[in-house]
C-alpha cells in the first residue's frame, strides 16, 4: 500500500548521496516520499528525481538561532502536512518529528547517521553537549524504530539509549560503468579525499605529508569550515602544484573522478566517540571505485578489513605514519594491486542493490 513518508535533514539536498539513495529506493517501491532540507545561498538547482524535494529558506544559517528556526519551521510543516510516517535524520531534526508523530499518532523513525552527541563540533562545549544529550535521552528511548550506518555503532547506540538500532549501511550503487584508469607509473601517485573539510578529518596531516613526498599529488573534493585554512596551509608550504582543491562536485561527477586516483584517504582523528565508531560513506565509495584506502584502525574499518582486506589501516595519525603508508602503497605495487583486486570483489557485496533489501524490510515493519 502506498504511504507518504517525510525525511528531514538540515543540509543542502544536492550533495546528500545517502538520502538520495534511501528516498529513491522507497519511491521505487511505490511510496510517496518527501525529502526536506534547507536552501543555502550557493545551493544548486535540484535535479529531478522520483521523489519530492523541498528546501526551507531560513534567516539564520548557523548556531543556536539556526537550529531554533529550523526546528520551529519543521514543526509547523509537519503539523500542517499529511503523512503516514516521518524520519528524523540525526538528532538535530528529531524533536519536531517525535512531537508531531506523538500528536498525530503516526510512526516516527530515527536515522542516526552519526553519534551526534560525540561529534567534534560539540567537544569542549559542555553546555551544548549537555543539551543534545538530554534531548537524546528523552526522545530516543521512546522511539520504536531506529537504524544507523554500522554494526558496531548500532550496538553502542542500542546500549546507551535502550532502544534497538537496525543497520542499513551507507553504501553506493554498484559501479556498472568500467572504472577509469588511474595515472600511469610516470605520472604522479594520486591520493584523493572526498567529503566535507571540517575539523578532525586529518586533512592538515595529509597536506603536510604530501609536501614532503616527491611524485605524489593530493586531490581534495569538497568544502567546509576549514576550506580557507587548508588552502592557506597549502600556500604556506608552497604545494600549490601538489595539492589540488576541486571544491564541491556533484555526486555523479565525483564517481567519475574517484577511479582516476591510486589511493583514497579516510583519516579521522580520534576526537570523540563519533569518529571512533564512524563508518564513513567515502570508505564504500572508494571500494566501489576500485580504489584502496588508507583508513584509521577504528572498530568499523577494522571489522570490514578483516573480511575484505581493502584498507591499509593506520594506528596513529601523524605525518610520519601517513608517509610510511603512502610510500608502502606507492613503492609496493604488488601490495597495491592486491588491495585493488579485493576492492573489486568486495564491491559486488558492498553496494546499494544489496543493502536496499534491508531498507525495504525495515520500512515494511514501520508501515505495516
Amino acid at each position: 500500500m502506498k504511504k507518504k513518508i517525510i525525511f528531514t535533514v538540515t543540509n543542502d539536498l544536492s550533495y546528500d548521496q545517502r538520502m538520495q539513495r534511501i528516498c529513491t529506493s522507497l519511491a521505487k517501491k511505490g511510496h510517496d516520499v518527501v525529502l526536506l532540507g534547507r536552501q543555502l545561498t550557493d545551493s544548486r538547482p535540484l535535479e529531478e528525481r522520483n521523489f519530492q524535494q523541498l528546501r526551507l529558506r531560513l534567516h539564520f544559517t548557523k548556531g543556536k538561532l539556526f537550529y531554533l528556526e529550523y526546528n520551529l519551521r519543521l514543526l509547523w510543516f509537519l503539523f500542517t502536512s499529511k503523512w503516514d510516517a516521518v524520519c528524523g535524520v540525526d538528532l538535530d531534526t528529531i524533536a519536531p518529528c517525535f512531537l508531531s508523530s506523538t500528536i498525530k499518532g503516526k510512526p516516527c523513525v530515527y536515522d542516526a547517521h552519526e553519534y551526534f552527541t560525540e561529534v567534534p563540533e560539540v567537544q569542549g562545549r559542555p553546555v551544548t553537549r549537555f543539551i543534545w544529550e538530554m534531548l537524546a535521552r528523552v526522545v530516543i528511548p521512546r522511539i520504536k524504530y531506529a537504524y544507523t550506518v554500522g554494526p558496531v555503532l548500532a550496538k553502542v547506540l542500542s546500549s546507551r539509549y535502550k532502544t534497538s538500532f537496525a543497520v542499513i549501511r551507507n553504501v553506493p550503487f554498484c559501479a556498472h560503468a568500467p572504472n577509469a584508469q588511474p595515472p600511469g607509473p610516470e605520472e604522479p601517485f594520486v591520493l584523493i579525499y572526498q567529503g566535507v573539510l571540517n575539523c578532525g578529518r586529518g586533512l592538515d596531516v595529509a597536506i603536510r605529508t604530501v609536501a614532503g613526498l616527491g611524485g605524489v599529488q593530493l586531490w581534495i573534493f569538497g568544502e567546509g569550515d576549514l576550506s580557507d585554512e587548508l588552502r592557506a596551509l597549502a600556500a604556506s608550504l608552497k604545494v600549490g602544484d601538489k595539492v589540488v582543491f576541486h571544491g564541491k562536485v556533484l555526486p555523479d561527477d565525483l564517481r567519475r573522478e574517484t577511479p582516476k586516483a591510486h589511493v583514497g584517504l579516510n583519516l579521522l582523528e580520534n576526537k570523540g566517540l563519533n569518529y571512533y565508531y564512524s563508518l564513513a560513506n567515502k570508505a564504500f565509495d572508494y571500494i566501489q571505485a576500485g580504489v584502496p584506502a588508507i583508513c584509521m584502525d577504528f572498530p568499523e574499518y577494522r571489522e570490514l578489513n578483516q573480511r575484505y582486506a581493502v584498507f591499509h589501516l593506520l594506528e596513529d595519525l601523524t605525518v610520519e605514519r601517513l608517509t610510511e603508508a603512502v610510500l608502502k602503497l606507492k613503492e609496493n605495487r604488488k601490495y597495491l594491486e592486491e588491495l585493488k583486486t579485493n576492492c573489486r570483489e568486495a564491491a559486488k557485496e558492498l553496494c546499494w542493490e544489496q543493502e536496499e533489501e534491508k531498507l525495504y524490510r525495515f520500512w515494511d515493519s514501520v508501515l505495516q
